[in-house]
């Protein structure tokens, strides 16, 4: 059974590669195509990629190493003498988009409920899982046309920060609305310091080793058989952690593989990195097509059919909370122009924390209000498949508004983000 399932994903990153390929020629990002065949493959089309193999432990296990992967992409360039010119801009500006969105989805979620007699606390949760942003998108699109700007620079340690003030804001949200009807309730200090406070410092204990052993120069091949060593070591250490300390396995990998790159990018020389990073390439490729397939294939195409009116009033709010928190937080900073533009219109993709935000929000209004649960999910299944497909294109067209494409000219270089 394992050879199968092993066999078939490898079917499936095979059919994947391929498609995105296709998709590239058509001037549009591969992750497109990745996201896509995730659909076609997955369990509700053709079933290559089933229900079976999508919930088999040694699965699970594998995604989680390959996210860890994808958090290097985010944590190499946090490095502190970069983050000194900029640092204090994107945060606030991660703090206006995040809470933004926000807002705006509870402002238009309460008008249509109020009117409807649907519950008002429905509107605070869809606000809740509306501010994640799916880092892997984006981060794809920046690798595949290797992007950089001012956008670019501001958007890569955003996708870390963003999903932290999710995990922060949703969470209490969930707690204050289901507690006093379910009588259950983790603290919520104990889940914050396991979702965010734990990985972070699984990552920076770690990272201290990875970039002790870093630092010495050698041959080309020795840094992957390293970082190859070090991730699958730093992974270990979560799977203990998940599997035999906490009392659920809730560790968020890319932040622990984020923490972890962030640590060593800045005990190492910038040529040094470079080189880590150049060799780590495929690896990260690799990662990020097989994150992104597995975003799409628990993706039922059939629910575009049934998409409603809430699906459409969520992803319209949603955008107007992202884009418009953007351009008043990176005006109000001072951040370049193209940011002001064109950082909200990159921040759109969503799929990937938004359905692992609406499992928790479902399982949790199953207990003692199952008619709002059903609305959730069906509402947040279709708005992540119209939504994701339609968010891609318009992030790569965002970075080609801002020149920040490889093969542009760059818009106002003098301009970065400072």
């Amino acid at each position: 059974m394992l050879n199968f399932q092993i066999l078939w994903l490898l079917i499936g990153v095979f059919i994947a590669f391929f498609l995105g390929k296709l998709v590239s020629k058509m001037k549009l990002p591969a992750i497109l195509g990745w996201l896509l065949t995730g659909m076609i493959i997955g369990p509700h089309a053709v079933g290559i990629l089933g229900d079976n193999l999508l919930s088999a432990s040694w699965y699970r296990t594998t995604l989680s190493i390959f996210e860890c992967v994808m958090g290097l992409m985010i944590g190499t360039e946090l490095v502190i003498k970069e983050l000194k010119r900029s640092g204090k801009q994107i945060i606030i500006t991660t703090m206006f988009q995040s809470l933004s969105t926000f807002f705006v989805v509870i402002a238009f979620f309460s008008v249509i409920f109020y009117f409807t007699n649907i519950p008002i606390y429905l509107a605070f949760i869809f606000g809740g899982i509306a501010l994640a942003t799916a880092p892997a998108p984006a981060l794809s699109i920046v690798k595949e046309f290797k992007t950089d700007g001012p956008v670019t620079r501001a958007l890569i340690p955003m996708a870390a920060l963003d999903d932290i003030v999710a995990i922060i804001v949703f969470f209490s949200i969930n707690s204050f609305i289901t507690a006093p009807n379910t009588g259950i309730s983790t603290p919520l200090y104990l889940t914050l310091a396991m979702m965010i406070v734990l990985p972070i410092v699984i990552g920076i204990v770690l990272g201290l080793v990875g970039g002790t052993v870093l630092k010495k120069e050698c041959s080309k091949v020795v840094p992957l058989l390293i970082m190859v060593a070090l991730i699958l070591l730093v992974s270990s250490v979560g799977f203990v952690f998940n599997n035999l300390i906490l009392p659920e396995p809730v560790l968020n990998f890319m932040l622990i593989g984020m923490a972890f790159s962030a640590t060593f990018a800045n005990m190492v020389s910038e040529e040094r990195l470079a080189q880590i990073m150049n060799v780590f390439g495929p690896v990260l490729e690799l990662s990020l097509m097989i994150v992104i397939l597995n975003l799409g294939a628990p993706l039922d195409y059939h629910l575009i059919l049934g998409a409603g009116i809430f699906t459409a009033i969520y992803i319209v709010s949603r955008a107007i909370g992202k884009y418009s928190g953007a351009y008043f937080g990176s005006k109000i900073t001072g951040l370049p122009e193209t940011v002001k533009k064109y950082l909200g219109l990159t921040l759109l993709p969503h799929s990937g924390v938004s359905l692992v935000f609406t499992g928790i929000a479902v399982t949790t209004l199953n207990d003692f209000d199952p008619a709002s649960a059903v609305l959730i999910q069906g509402t947040i299944a279709a708005a992540a498949i119209i939504n994701e497909i339609i968010a891609v294109v318009i992030a790569k067209k965002a970075f080609e508004w801002a020149g920040e494409l490889e093969k542009q000219t760059p818009i106002n270089v003098s301009s970065e983000v400072a």
